[in-house]
């Protein structure tokens, strides 16, 4: 009875939020408290449903805390304008180059991508390089495949998505889970620039090099919006650099907590860049609203995973998935939760995904010998093709500003996109994030 109970509330969940019926933070909280006070009145387990919710709350918070602050941090760092160097540096080297150009595009996508937030880099990105695919007669439809396979790699980092939810579920380390990703993505990223060269060669073929005039790269060069000029801050540029380069470093060599590294770089580029204090307030209050939302439903799942251990929901599916799975398979499970996370992160979303099928993956892992950390890797390398499924928001925006169609778009990313995942799985596997078995 327990086992039907745990599978019927992954269905529920699963189907309120696919249908757009709850919001990911309210499922995860209303869809387990639901099940765990009809079982408790089934007599199905004992315990104070409220000690199981803030259990599993107490295992999330730092995680919360630290997205919460990384995305205020990262953005914070793109209003002072720390990335505006760099696209213009990329639209100089482009020039009329489509070799230049896809390259370019590539490294500003990645760069960009840092902050782990889809819909500014697709507004970035989109914003220097739409003009100059239209000059060039470049086909943009190409344009809208690098940047989508860039960010797909950087949205690893784990105040990205997929990764947080990945920590969040598994109870994992988030500097070791970031110096795990960081050789699959350099590989994963080679990848896509040796990608970018064969489509510019392509081009480059097709139309040749077109040189822009010393004013033509001027005009797209210079920012003309008020608001944007009134919040960026030219003269900090070094300083907001080695600030970043700090962060990034000690993240990967786990100086100091993630949480800590983020809370205090973000007080300290605010208080550089904007030493008032209604200036830091206003910063604060309009980048918040992604900030927190993000926080929120990491909090919510917390909630949502406590609420299974404590009733022995976890446990029941864990044991049930077992049984079924032939044993013989079992020294595999690594390989075959990452081939099953393709799919997973492309029909569902990432918070039905991570939050409804990895824990049960996971914990029928753990009868094989495989580590959460190792299926939480695994679980990530489906990630390839994540940002190919119509569920992801800000791709809508990446189609309507290089206006190229979506069924196009997607067999054209899908096709690159395989040689990511392949990369994930080979260097996974090289670099023992994933053992092939066990």
């Amino acid at each position: 009875m327990v086992t039907f109970m745990v599978y019927f509330l992954i269905l529920v969940f699963m189907i309120l939020i696919m249908t757009k019926k709850m919001t990911p933070f309210t499922a995860l909280l209303v869809v387990p408290a639901a099940f765990a006070v009809v079982g408790a009145l089934l007599g199905l387990w004992s315990g104070d449903i409220g000690t199981f919710a803030l259990t599993g709350l107490k295992t999330t918070s730092t995680t919360a805390i630290m997205l919460l602050f990384a995305v205020l941090f990262f953005t914070l760092m793109i209003d002072t304008g720390l990335f505006d160097p760099l696209s213009n540096a990329m639209i100089r080297f482009a020039k009329g180059d489509p070799l230049k150009v896809m390259v370019a595009t590539v490294l500003l996508s990645a760069s960009v991508s840092l902050n782990g937030d889809g819909t500014t880099t697709m507004i970035i990105v989109c914003s220097a390089f739409v003009p100059i695919y239209k000059k060039l007669k470049m086909k943009t439809l190409d344009l809208a495949v690098l940047t989508i396979l860039s960010h797909s790699i950087l949205n690893l980092l784990p105040w990205g998505g997929p990764t947080a939810r990945v920590i969040t579920v598994l109870k994992l380390d988030e500097s070791t889970v970031l110096r795990g990703l960081v050789p699959m993505m350099i590989f994963a990223t080679i990848y896509v620039i040796g990608v970018s060269v064969i489509m510019g060669l392509k081009e480059r073929k097709r139309l040749g090099v077109i040189h822009f005039t010393e004013e033509q790269i001027k005009e797209m060069t210079t920012i003309v919006d008020p608001e944007l000029l009134e919040i960026r801050r030219p003269k900090n540029l070094w300083i907001n650099f080695i600030l970043t380069a700090a962060v990034v470093i000690m993240l990967i060599l786990g100086t100091l907590p993630s949480v800590i590294i983020f809370m205090g770089a973000t007080a300290i580029g605010l208080l550089i860049n904007y030493p008032k204090i209604a200036d830091q307030r206003a910063r604060i209050e309009a980048n918040a609203p992604d900030a927190i939302q993000v926080s929120m439903v990491v909090m919510s799942a917390g909630v949502f995973m406590g609420i299974l251990d404590g009733t022995g929901m976890g446990t029941a599916i864990a044991t049930s998935m077992t049984s079924v799975i032939p044993a013989s398979w079992g020294k595999f499970w690594g390989l075959i939760v990452a081939f099953l996370s393709a799919p997973g992160t492309v029909f569902l979303s990432n918070d039905a995904f991570y939050f409804g099928v990895l824990p049960v993956l996971a914990e029928a892992g753990k009868a094989y010998g495989y580590t959460p950390l190792q299926l939480g890797f695994a679980s990530l390398m489906g990630q390839a093709f994540h940002l190919l499924s119509p569920l992801v928001p800000f791709i809508y925006v990446l189609l309507r500003m290089t206006n190229v169609d979506m069924g196009q778009w997607q067999r054209k990313s899908a096709l690159w996109a395989v040689g990511i995942f392949l990369i994930y799985i080979v260097v996974g596997i090289a670099f023992g994030l994933m053992p092939l078995v066990v």
